[in-house]
């Protein structure tokens, strides 16, 4: 029998614990009555969280589609399947099978958030007693509808659980600008109702909300709202019990990463699976293949950074040592990454791989260190310290205010090995300052998901998919097309209210 993918398909609504939430499965959600307490309410946002830890969203098909799209990973393995490859060189089309794979993925995620918060209304408890609970969904709804709209602009936007499917199947896109909207009050409510900090990194506490209305507002080249916002997360860095991790190798320790004040927001997986969900790939997406030095089976050696991101990463930061592998071991042998392909089977690739993912995978749920106990940082400290510092070098440029964000992030990778690399910054020109943050992001950030939404936000397609950028000359980017993905084919087909396609598609 055929199976039809509707987006609105989603009133069954499976509900998986997530980390530090709940490990085993509870069921089927019945909307109508089940809502009675705040356990109710917080069984809902468990099952967004599940869904977030599935292949379709952060295991793999999501994840890896941002890292493909960037400028400083490019496929490794040419044998990969095509739907990847068409994200590497921009020749994406409206069957791809990665956006496939998530875009359901997401609206379920969103329908969970949904049911949470309608939820909410049949629970007889104080506000004071039941927000702070469903602002968990407030925050989850916004921050999925935020990966949507930057991917898709205009979007069919849904706020309510489906109970007519004929209306729902018919629904036509909310504007981008609206969509940002509601993700705004969305972060707005939670913020509002958020504890200041929770058992876990993997729930928002009120840094999460406080942090993404930061990234939103300087999306949205709202730079003074995005400096006030990051602004107000740094004057509360005792409040949220946020701090900078000393070793930057520890972000990436599944051991270790727990204990860490960095993180805002993350995707913990705990190294147990069923079937796809709560099961990541990326160890053995970014692993290189056949490698026997983490005790993983090797990787896949899919995504691999471009030989100029080794290049031109200045050798004394130590970010460059925790983010690649420049060194495998093949039959007892360490090899240099220059022979690597001719030391595994003949698929991989002679360039430094990902050390991010493998290095610290903890246990797994199978091999190549799929399904593994990392916790994937939606948002951590670093990054919102970047955020100020590139905000208010918008609204007021030069001040010694900006650089010491900037300096506190370079502060501690030079802790990591002693260097003085990468030194202070003073003096910038705003121009020059704009530069300088967008590339201490590149590096501090490398590799973590963040890049294609930078480049996007920044409109730098042209310069960095030139033949001076760091993966070389993209000769099918085209500016006015590839800043955003297209609507599915086959979403298109069922509702012509989703009309038009995007431009270029």
């Amino acid at each position: 029998m055929k199976t039809y993918k509707y987006l609105f398909l989603l009133v069954g609504l499976s509900i998986l614990g997530c980390s530090d939430l709940e490990e085993e499965p509870i069921g089927l959600l019945a909307p109508d009555g089940f809502f009675k307490t705040t356990a109710d309410i917080q069984t809902a946002a468990n099952g967004a969280y599940g869904h977030m830890t599935h292949e379709d969203f952060w295991g793999r098909k999501l994840s890896l589609t941002l890292m493909l799209r960037g400028d400083m990973v490019a496929i490794g393995d040419p044998s990969t399947s095509a739907r990847r490859i068409d994200h590497d060189v921009f020749t994406v089309q409206a069957d791809n099978g990665m956006i496939d794979g998530y875009w359901l993925r997401t609206y379920q995620i969103i329908a969970a958030a949904n049911q949470a918060i309608a939820g909410a209304e049949d629970v007889d408890v104080a506000d004071e007693i039941k927000n702070p609970v469903t602002a968990q969904a407030y925050f989850t709804r916004a921050f999925t509808y935020f990966h949507l709209v930057r991917q898709f602009g205009d979007i069919p936007y849904i706020t309510e659980p489906v109970r007519d499917l004929a209306a729902a199947s018919s629904i036509s896109k909310t504007p981008a600008s609206e969509v940002y909207a509601n993700i705004i009050a969305d972060l707005e409510f939670a913020k509002t109702w958020l504890p200041n900090t929770q058992p876990a990194r993997s729930i928002p506490a009120k840094s999460a909300a406080h942090s993404y209305l930061a990234l939103v507002y300087l999306t949205m080249g709202e730079y003074q709202k995005a400096y006030d916002e990051a602004k107000g997360v740094i004057d509360n860095e005792s409040v949220y019990k946020l701090g900078l991790e000393p070793d930057f190798q520890d972000l990436f320790n599944a051991a270790t990463i727990d204990a860490s004040l960095e993180p805002i927001f993350t995707l913990d997986f705990i190294g147990i699976s069923d079937g796809d969900d709560g099961r990541d790939y990326q160890a053995a997406l970014t692993g290189l293949r056949d490698d026997e030095q983490y005790g993983l089976g090797g990787g896949w050696s899919v995504a691999v950074p471009s030989l100029e991101v080794y290049n031109r990463w200045d050798g004394r930061d130590y970010r460059k040592a925790v983010s690649l592998d420049t060194t495998g071991v093949f039959d007892g042998v360490v090899q240099p990454y220059t022979v690597f392909k001719e030391s595994g089977a003949g698929r991989g690739v002679n360039r430094p791989h990902i050390a991010k993912y493998t290095r610290g995978t903890g246990n797994t749920a199978t091999g190549n260190g799929r399904g593994s106990e990392q916790n994937y940082c939606m948002m951590r400290y670093a990054e919102v310290l970047l955020i100020a510092a590139e905000a208010l070098n918008e609204v007021s440029p030069g001040t010694a205010e900006a650089d010491g964000y900037v300096n506190r992030v370079r502060a501690r990778a030079r802790s990591g090995n002693g260097s003085a690399f990468p030194a202070d910054v003073s003096g910038l020109s705003q121009d020059d300052f704009r530069d300088m943050v967008l590339e201490e992001r590149k590096w501090e950030l490398a590799f973590e998901f963040k890049r294609w939404y930078d480049i996007a936000r920044r409109r730098m397609g042209a310069e960095v998919f030139s033949a001076s950028g760091l993966e070389g000359f993209k000769e099918n980017f085209d500016p006015n097309r590839d800043y955003l993905f297209p609507i599915l084919a086959d979403e298109l087909a069922r509702n012509p209210n989703l009309l038009p396609q995007n431009p270029g598609y």
